[in-house]
């Protein structure tokens, strides 16, 4: 800070003792004046320093009648100093807890000079509104059916009061029926009327938000999703999440906790968080976007069984995992991938995506996608197919997981090292395994083993991928299920013209979704779209830790 001009310094009086405070551009901080310290009550020690940074700053405003609070805890000292510090400002900032909370919390400084007061909110406001990144209108969805039915309650009463405090104007609308977010978006919705969306809800709600922009944003520049190598254009207006559902995976993981009062503040502040998001074709048709888990097998099954369980709630979900468990299926089919580049990492380095990530400020420019895509277009069809892996086999479960997916539960995740923005997805195999091994995977979500570290588990980083299961096409002549794939293989090279008949069909999850089709194409379109976020704080894990 000593390198810093400083807009503005005061001496004032806060807590029973005077302060030094001071503006800088950055940062806002105060200390206690070692002379008044030696009178004060000992509660501080002399000369203590507290620091705010100006872009976490929620708002400042003139304080009103906390003299008469005051005066009752504190009578005869308040009112001596009331008396001689009639004026007061109180600014509101950003207070890290334990397990990435944020909460806003109030500094109030007092001084004698009405117009001390006044220059010091008018300075300190002028700063904040450098902060072009922050949204001044929000168009807010509530979902009042999700989770347990929470999501205008915990709007009105934990979200609203902090939007408001940093005098953001909100449009709100409470949902009716299912797509109604995503319809209104992608139809009747003035975008440019509008600095972000924020969403109520869980996982599902924010589906129907990410559906409705990024359609739109598509049908306004023109771009076919049909077609599954069409260069999206990126949203520009950044989705906030405020958690109010059953799962709220996407939350958590780009935030590191499911508490609305955090989300708000993030939203506040102006955070942006870029995010991949992968899109999903049947046949040369758009099926759905997905941001984190595309299941098949095992979590599609748990999924498919739920649905019939809805009047449980969300316990559905550990009713229909148990017996899917108990289940023990196994499907047939063959997956090609495309895989990532070297410099995006692998599944198992342990380097888990944090705010500031290196791997995920990598990013291809537009221009060099669309040379890529072209470049694809003009190689021959066995020169791109060379650049695929392929592999068949029996499978529990196929999981592509375009982020950590951790959760409460989870705390790791399904993938703990997938990145938010690096342009790849994480697709995990489980081939066909004893159910006391596929338990042992399971427990290993729970704790920090490596859930990867099976015979029967594979996982790959890869850009592109696609499944076929085998009833739908030629199918191998030997099981090649257990022994290891070999890159080089050619799918047409050890298939025979017949169709397993026997081999059920499960249901792909996508995102908590049921999809129609099971031969799909996954296509991962790099940084989409843009939260309220930053992704979770490496300094907050410490701090636990501590």
């Amino acid at each position: 800070m000593e390198n810093q001009a400083t807009i503005i310094v005061s001496e004032l009086f806060q807590k029973h003792r005077n302060v030094e405070v001071v503006l800088y551009p950055d940062v806002l901080a105060w200390k206690e004046i070692e002379k008044s310290s030696k009178r004060s009550s000992g509660t501080s020690e002399p000369g203590q320093s507290h620091t705010v940074k100006v872009c976490e700053i929620v708002a400042v405003h003139k304080t009103e009648d906390e003299t008469d609070a005051q005066t009752r805890k504190h009578p005869k000292r308040i009112k001596q100093h009331s008396q001689q510090y009639p004026h007061a400002f109180t600014v509101s900032y950003v207070r890290r807890t334990r397990q990435h909370l944020w909460r806003c919390s109030d500094v109030t400084f007092h001084c004698a000079d009405q117009q001390i007061c006044e220059q010091w909110i008018q300075v300190t406001n002028e700063q904040l509104s450098l902060l072009t990144n922050r949204p001044k209108n929000l168009l807010v969805y509530i979902n009042p059916y999700g989770g347990k039915r929470r999501g205008k309650r915990i709007y009105e009463q934990k979200v609203a009061p902090v939007f408001r405090r940093a005098g953001i104007f909100t449009d709100v609308i409470v949902t009716e029926r299912a797509n109604h977010a995503r319809d209104h978006l992608k139809t009747e919705a003035n975008l440019d009327d509008y600095d972000g969306v924020v969403c109520v809800g869980g996982d599902g709600m924010f589906s129907e938000i990410l559906h409705g922009l990024v359609t739109r944003i598509q049908t306004d520049h023109d771009v076919d999703q049909n077609q599954p190598d069409a260069e999206l254009v990126p949203c520009s207006l950044r989705i906030g999440i405020i958690p109010a559902g059953s799962t709220d995976c996407i939350c958590f993981a780009t935030v590191g906790t499911n508490d609305p009062v955090t989300s708000a503040l993030h939203i506040v502040v102006g955070d942006s968080q870029p995010m991949d998001v992968c899109s999903v074709h049947h046949n040369g048709v758009f099926l759905k976007y997905s941001v984190s888990l595309l299941g098949y097998g095992f979590y599609g099954d748990v999924l498919t069984d739920s649905e019939r369980n809805r009047w449980l709630g969300p316990a559905r979900y550990d009713l229909s995992g148990f017996k899917t468990f108990l289940s023990h299926n196994h499907y047939s089919g063959t997956v090609s991938f495309l895989p990532a580049d070297d410099n995006v990492g692998n599944p198992r380095d342990k380097l888990q995506c944090r705010s500031g990530c290196r791997i995920c400020q990598h990013k291809h420019s537009s221009k060099d996608e669309h040379n890529e895509v072209s470049e694809e277009k003009e190689k021959p069809a066995e020169d791109s197919d060379r650049d695929w892996n392929v592999i068949h086999g029996k499978f529990i479960a196929i999981n592509s997981a375009n982020m950590s997916c951790a959760c409460p539960r989870s705390p790791k995740g399904l993938s703990p090292s997938a990145h938010l923005a690096d342009g790849s997805t994480d697709l995990i195999l489980v081939r066909k395994c004893s159910r006391l091994d596929f338990f042992r995977h399971l427990l290993r979500h729970t704790n920090n083993d490596d859930q990867f570290d099976h015979w029967f588990v594979e996982v790959h980083r890869v850009r592109k991928f696609r499944f076929q299961p085998w009833h739908h096409e030629l199918i191998p002549l030997e099981d090649p299920s257990e022994r290891p794939e070999n890159p080089d293989l050619n799918p047409a090279s050890s298939l025979q013209e017949t169709y397993d008949n026997s081999t059920a069909e499960s249901s792909w999850n996508c995102d908590g979704e049921i999809l129609h089709h099971t031969a799909i194409q996954v296509s991962v379109q790099c940084q989409l779209i843009r939260l309220f976020a930053r992704g979770i704080e490496e300094q907050q894990d410490a701090e636990v830790a501590v």
